[in-house]
């Protein structure tokens, strides 16, 4: 087990502003010349440990570290039931280089990198979605070719999705706009830790959250785990579906963005998802990239 430092991406903010652009100019070359990192982790193995059915996160991290040139190996279930995340997270530390969870409580990402002695990456947990702000953020600069500037409109629920956007958004020179509805709104204390960045505007109104945006983004209004609400959050969410006429609002080259997997007719409609506007195959795309990148930077050795 390592006795030194060890660097975590457990929360946006554990890469600070200068790591922050590192690994998103290391995505876009590792996008463009993979094949020159087909061997960089080589020997390397990431331990996938997932409370929560994935998709484009599980293919995302397997296909990086094949194509890295190491190796994962994967455990699903609840962690803490058949033995301490403490216990886990160290034994874990003796056989592989890295963890990556997909968890359903922020604190069990944590415990992980408290007791691991190696790199613990944050997949998801109910507070952060780190990952996928970056492959967000990469989107956008793809699109507009810059980000200074940019209005980012996201409408739905304030939730983990909402929460790394926002960090890392602002961080990159965007302001943000988020329209939620009463008593579903964003951690107002991450709020006003972003507002140290940029500028957060949060109201109740889709519309004038959008209006002239140059990214609109959504995502579920019901996620994993919050099953026994959906008929609760479906009239609390009315009116705040991302359809034709509210893209309106937005910029006239805005791109349309979600994390996915989306659900037709609830918080987009399928013009909205389909048409040339949707950037949503791009963000997939960029998971693998960026995740690629987030590897390299952590278990690299400080090579890149």
């Amino acid at each position: 087990m390592q006795t030194t430092a060890v660097a975590h991406f457990c929360n946006d903010l554990d890469f600070d502003s200068e790591a922050l652009a590192r690994v998103l100019e290391l995505a876009a070359k590792v996008k463009r010349s993979p094949g020159e990192y087909s061997q960089a982790l080589m020997g390397q193995n990431l331990a996938l440990l997932f409370e929560k059915p994935s998709l484009r996160t599980v293919v995302a991290f397997e296909l990086a570290m094949k194509q890295l040139g190491g190796g994962t190996v994967v455990s699903n279930g609840t962690m803490g039931q058949r033995e301490p995340v403490k216990d886990i997270a160290r034994l874990l530390g003796r056989w592989t280089q890295g963890i990556a969870a997909r968890v359903y409580s922020q604190w069990t990402v944590e415990e992980l990198a408290r007791w691991a002695g190696i790199p613990v990456i944050n997949a998801l947990s109910d507070i952060y979605h780190p990952c996928q702000a970056l492959a967000d953020v990469l989107t956008i600069k793809e699109h507009f070719g810059s980000w200074d500037g940019l209005k980012v409109a996201y409408v739905g629920d304030g939730n983990n999705v909402f929460h790394s956007l926002m960090l890392t958004a602002t961080r990159l020179g965007m302001n943000v706009a988020v329209a939620s509805p009463k008593n579903y709104e964003a951690d107002a204390e991450l709020i006003a830790l972003a507002r140290r960045s940029g500028q957060v505007e949060v109201t109740h109104d889709a519309r004038e959250a959008v209006e002239g945006a140059h990214a609109v983004y959504t995502d579920v209004w019901t996620s994993m785990g919050q099953e026994d609400e959906i008929e609760e959050r479906g009239l609390a969410f009315k009116g705040f579906c991302v359809s034709e006429s509210l893209m309106a609002n937005a910029n006239p080259n805005a791109i349309f963005m979600h994390c996915l997997p989306a659900h037709r007719g609830d918080e987009v409609t399928e013009g909205v998802i389909e048409s040339k506007q949707s950037a949503v195959w791009d963000q997939a795309e960029n998971r693998l990239h960026t995740q690629k990148a987030v590897l390299l930077t952590l278990l690299g050795k400080g090579l890149f």
